[in-house]
């Protein structure tokens, strides 16, 4: 792809010229000014298709020419240079609208990788607009519904998906971001190679790394033999790094490296591997948040989120509820033989008033028990159990800053399915003695599985910790045992 014409900002002739001997197989026209005023003059010219920043110029600020650039509305990409140790200024950068950034000193490969990512974003950014107008679509790849928030889904996953730059997909649990990681990676010249989901949430911390890169025999306890990871696995495909935001913050670096430089070792191994995949990321909450908490590094947020999408949740997209009830119903009736099943008007009204708080997993999942558990050939309103459904969880939350998403539901008795709880909490000590704390945990904790059906991940959500947090106190009661 060639990436047009690149406009060099760059006060030092020995690093333009070397830039631009760099780019110059990629690029159809390459033109360097040494100053921030020749940089405008450059920009009053003819706009380039992407403009080469260095933020220390003799003549002008960089941050300045950016905040210009942003007030004139000029869109042309922006990709920052910084010295090695700023990363906290070329951040900021990229908050007064550069597209991404480059932190000396870095590679020829680094630096068209870089430039080329800017360019597709932007062209991206464009087909977009164009496609506003374009008729609207019943459905795209698994996704189903032809709502106003699904059409601009589609289009940002349908422009999105010929390219290689990173995607990161948010959205509340159960509005399908696996889902839209598949339709990018089926609709890519990468369809016909692996595309590899890895849950940083469910993983435990000590395996996580082995999980992503591999390890070797030995490399840790229980190691017995060589083992590759997903960035092998998903060679000349897709990686999807579900729930990123609960990756250990001390293995974050790594997978920044990673990202940068396409290359990684296996845990235990000092051999340096070579991989080429696209990466999808996800989380269900804000990320944002999660950065300002101090659980997602801000670097690693702006190096995944070249092209972000927001699903949105199914009390949003109201008009898809009954097409997405009744392409449930026709899969599972015929799963099941009950080809004659339909819903009642009643029922359909009932559908189109819940609230959804678990999205269309929800609905998926009540169109599955509806199918399997009615008498007749009609699903009514009270075969829905839809009050019940509603008590088990609590309202939606506030927004948080730039994300909406739904409080997890807590945990009670309520919640369901599950056992009684008298059945699965046991009971405490007699009155008057003490019990260890790790054991009061460990009764709080396994209830809260048993309620959720056995399900870590959701119990965490409810518990509001990561689920690696909970395979880490089993080992630990397992030790104590």
């Amino acid at each position: 792809m060639s990436i047009g014409r690149v406009l060099i900002i760059e006060d030092s002739p020995s690093l333009a010229r070397t830039y631009e001997a760099q780019l110059k197989r990629d690029a159809a026209a390459i033109e360097i000014a040494e100053s921030g005023a020749a940089g405008e003059r450059a920009m009053g010219a003819g706009r380039p298709d992407c403009i080469l920043l260095d933020l220390g110029l003799p003549d002008a600020d960089g941050m300045d020419l950016l905040r210009s650039w942003r007030a004139s509305e000029i869109t042309t990409p922006v990709v920052v240079i910084t010295a090695n140790g700023s990363i906290g200024t070329a951040i900021e950068a990229m908050r007064e609208g550069a597209t991404d950034f480059l932190v000396k000193p870095f590679g020829a490969e680094r630096l068209i990788t870089t430039v080329k990512n800017a360019v597709e974003k932007s062209k991206l950014e464009k087909v977009v607009k164009a496609l506003e107008q374009s008729k609207p679509k019943a459905q795209f790849a698994e996704f189903i519904g032809s709502s106003l928030p699904m059409q601009a889904v589609y289009r940002v996953l349908e422009s999105a998906a010929p390219s290689n730059a990173g995607v990161f997909v948010t959205g509340e649990t159960g509005t399908g971001k696996e889902l839209a990681a598949r339709a990018i990676h089926t609709s890519s010249a990468r369809a016909g190679r692996a595309f590899v989901a890895v849950n940083c949430g469910a993983i435990p911390k000590d395996l996580i790394e082995s999980e992503l890169f591999g390890h070797v025999k030995g490399a840790f306890t229980g190691a017995t033999s060589d083992r590759a990871g997903a960035a092998e696995l998903a060679n000349g495909g897709t990686l999807f790094l579900d729930e990123i935001g609960e990756m250990p913050i001390d293995l974050q670096p790594k997978l920044l490296r990673f990202l940068q430089t396409g290359t990684y070792a296996r845990v235990g191994d000092s051999r340096i591997r070579q991989t080429d995949i696209r990466i999808v990321a996800a989380t269900n909450r804000d990320p944002w948040g999660a950065v300002r908490a101090g659980r997602l590094r801000e670097d690693l947020y702006f190096r995944l989120n070249v092209i972000p999408v927001e699903l949105p949740p199914l009390r949003d997209r109201a008009g898809d509820i009954l097409t997405l009830a009744d392409a449930f119903l026709a899969r599972y009736a015929d799963e099941e033989g009950r080809g004659d099943l339909k819903f009642a008007d009643d029922a359909r009204q009932a559908l189109l008033q819940h609230h959804w708080p678990g999205n269309v997993r929800e609905l998926e999942n009540l169109v599955r028990r509806c199918v399997v558990l009615a008498d007749g050939h009609e699903i009514a309103a009270c075969d829905l159990s839809l009050q019940q459904t509603r008590s088990s969880y609590a309202p939606p939350a506030a927004p948080d800053a730039g994300f909406a998403h739904s409080a997890p539901p807590p945990v009670t008795s309520a919640s369901a399915p599950g056992p009684d709880a008298s059945a699965v909490l046991a009971p405490a000590p007699a009155s008057g003695g003490i019990e260890p704390l790790w054991m009061v945990e460990k009764r709080t904790i396994e209830h809260a599985i048993a309620l959720c059906s056995d399900n870590v991940t959701e119990a965490a959500k409810q518990l509001e910790i990561a689920p690696s947090t909970i395979y880490r106190k089993r080992e630990q009661w397992a030790e104590k045992a």
